[in-house]
């Protein structure tokens, strides 16, 4: 019997039937070894095309999560330790999660740029917050959403840790979009205009503790 919690409410998805299968085997509803069902069961199982089910078990091939086996089948590789690169994990993922993410990091890139910021760092900073205030009071909303991923980008430079740097950028280039969908005017970067400045004081005076309350801050403020 199909099960109809598995339907995907919107077709031609790949990325959604990707997770539901990694889901679904994270779960154990498919074991390490075992064959999944053939394309045409997987299609009235998600109610999606053929081009969908494929892309779907190519982007789980890609990540090792499943092997082919040729002229036999499909076949679950392992449950753990998936290899599916970050990027197009974050691709896939829930703007919400991810969202998630981009507040944890924000605060220790905070944290650590008080810690190990260069002179050049902080004239890098402080021009992309002139940036953003300038595109916020203008009502810019685009320009002030760029400026604001370049400024905390900045920050994270500045953190002196090259996997947090990777980490952020590699969360930033997804953010854009959802800011655009989320925000419909730069009420909300106005309105943390004072706190980002109080933000880079605390790192540029060296005050770890202090600016990962300001950025905590911030991310209060925003998520009300």
């Amino acid at each position: 019997m199909m099960n109809n919690n598995n339907l995907i409410s919107r077709k031609s998805l790949a990325d959604e039937v990707a997770e539901k299968l990694q889901q679904q085997i994270a779960f154990g509803n498919y074991k390490v070894n075992e064959k999944l069902p053939i394309e045409p069961e997987l299609m009235k199982t998600f109610g999606v095309g053929r081009s969908t089910i494929r892309e779907a078990i190519k982007i789980l091939l890609n990540s090792g999560l499943l092997r082919v086996q040729q002229g036999i089948g499909t076949f679950v590789e392992n449950s753990t330790g998936i290899k599916e690169p970050l990027s197009q994990r974050l691709k896939r993922a829930d703007r919400k999660d991810l969202d998630e993410v981009r507040q944890l990091l924000e605060m220790k890139i905070a944290e650590k740029a008080a810690l190990n910021r260069t002179k050049a760092d902080l004239v890098k900073i402080y021009d992309w917050l002139k940036v953003r205030d300038k595109a916020a009071k203008h009502d810019q909303l685009e320009e002030c959403i760029d400026a604001d991923i370049q400024f905390h980008i900045a920050i994270a430079e500045a953190s002196g840790n090259d996997i947090l740097i990777d980490l952020y950028k590699s969360v930033a280039i997804h953010l854009r979009n959802w800011f655009l969908e989320i925000y419909k005017d730069t009420k909300a970067f106005r309105e943390t205009s004072h706190q980002h400045k109080q933000l880079v004081k605390s790192i540029e005076a060296g005050d770890a503790k202090k600016a990962w309350s300001n950025s905590a801050k911030i991310i209060g403020h925003v998520s009300q």
